[in-house]
């Protein structure tokens, strides 16, 4: 062992502990009780098991353990943008995949592509970049992962910029920041802009966070660690305060979160705040909001916004496999072409195979890696079993898999678009960056419908 760290060996990691003992101890308090002179019982921390504690220092030690339920924020509001509250709808727990017969995939598919039936199957790309970011783009020293999300962040703003989102007197709003590189771009965006807030909402810790590097003044930066299932926007202070209009921003927001900030921005806070008085938008048929959406002018949006107390929304989409039934936004547009909570189940689960159907050529050509980003990891992981199983084998090729999950993926983000149609914004998919770059490629944009924003008055 190292002079001064802990004598212990972890022979899960083939080496010796690196934590630092107390003086003169050989063992750090985790693996004290190998040390022969300590007697001290230690067990597993209540609160997470994944941590020790000394027994006779258990009640002091729950006061301060990390994992000790904390006091719940201002904003906090219990399942707030939840969504679905009837018990009885909830669908039960169906079997996998694989363990379908023939005929019950087959009649899945049918149901799968009548209901696709009129959807615009062929997204227009936007592949677009930001000046912000070309210094770092030109960097040799990023490397590939780098450099394939820095694209992806360029061309998020690119689409916001041609949106006129990117303007003063706003609050931006990354849901799922992580480490808030987003907001981070968006800031060097912005920098001779005043009066800009952002707010980074994640519901965990994160460790090399970029949002305490700004260096400008003007702008201002927030961490709302809570869940957006239960996140009141109108109760964040400094909301409540400066009355700037919001932009809600996410890279690769993941399944079922992407439904909830979309309720948390459309719903909780903007019936909360001055557009509650506003008429509601009428409701339309599928086939007006697929005109709706395919005529949508990018160049005059989002620049009539003080009417509205969100500004914009635009979100990077992936990882539907992790969508859920009681959070989705889209229930009614899966009732209105006769689909239910089971075909929801088994579309989202089958969404995966539109990134995992390239798993047996990109493998043989040696290019996974570059197929592939860190989140779509997750996604492969969780169809590897059904992807590969004998039942699909002997109905569905690679291709047909990869096809299907796509149409799976387009059905659930449709049913997303007509709730934002529905409810007063302009709402588009497009591809925003090449699948060669990233295979979760949609962006989701939206901005209040100009036909609902009253002109001004002179």
């Amino acid at each position: 062992p190292v002079t001064g760290r802990c004598a212990y060996f972890v022979e899960r990691k083939k080496r010796f502990c690196k934590m630092t003992p107390a003086a003169g101890r050989r063992f750090c308090g985790e693996h004290g009780q190998q040390e022969e002179e300590n007697d001290r019982k230690r067990i597993l921390c209540p609160l997470d098991p994944k941590h020790t504690v000394y027994e006779d220092q258990l009640q002091k030690h729950l006061k301060k353990c990390n994992s000790r339920e904390k006091p719940k924020p201002v904003y906090f509001v219990q399942d707030i943008n939840a969504g679905l509250k009837d018990v009885a709808e909830i669908p039960e727990e169906q079997v996998p995949i694989s363990s379908l017969s023939k005929e019950e995939l087959e009649n899945l598919i049918i149901k799968l592509k009548k209901a696709s039936n009129g959807l615009e199957l062929c997204l227009k790309e936007r592949i677009l970049s930001h000046q912000a970011l070309q210094e770092a783009l030109n960097d040799p020293k990023n490397g590939e992962s780098a450099f394939k999300h820095l694209k992806q962040q360029a061309s998020i703003l690119g689409n916001m910029e041609k949106l006129h989102l990117l303007g003063p007197g706003r609050c931006f709003v990354e849901f799922g920041a992580g480490r808030g590189k987003l907001s981070h771009w968006v800031d060097v965006a912005l920098q001779n802009v005043e009066n800009v807030q952002f707010l980074l909402v994640e519901r965990a810790t994160t460790r090399f966070k970029v949002d305490g590097k700004h260096k400008r003044r003007d702008s201002i930066f927030e961490r709302l660690q809570v869940d957006i299932q239960h996140l009141c926007l109108k109760k964040v202070p400094v909301l409540e305060k400066k009355k700037l209009p919001v932009v809600g921003i996410g890279k690769h927001l993941c399944g079922a979160a992407t439904d909830l900030a979309l309720r948390c921005l459309v719903e909780s806070y903007t019936a909360c705040c001055d557009g509650e008085n506003e008429q509601p938008a009428p409701k339309r048929s599928r086939t007006d909001t697929t005109e709706v959406a395919s005529n949508n002018s990018a160049d005059n949006e989002g620049n009539k916004d003080d009417c509205k107390p969100v500004a914009g929304i635009v979100i990077a989409l992936c990882c539907h496999h992790k969508c859920d039934w009681t959070h989705y936004v889209g229930r009614e547009f899966f009732k209105s072409v006769g689909l239910g909570p089971v075909e929801f189940h088994y579309f989202q689960r089958m969404s995966s195979w539109a990134t995992c159907g390239l798993r047996e050529t990109t493998t043989k050509a040696s290019t996974s890696e570059d197929q592939t980003s860190d989140t779509e990891e997750y996604e492969q992981t969780f169809s590897k079993t059904e992807s590969s199983s004998d039942t699909l084998q002997g109905i569905l090729t690679v291709e047909e898999r990869k096809e299907i999950g796509c149409l799976c993926k387009l059905l659930i983000d449709h049913g997303r678009i007509e709730y934002l149609q529905q409810r007063g914004y302009k709402a588009v998919l497009q591809y925003y960056i090449e699948s060669t770059v990233s295979l979760e490629n949609v962006l989701l944009t939206a901005v209040p419908s100009p036909s609902l924003i009253p002109e001004p008055t002179h």
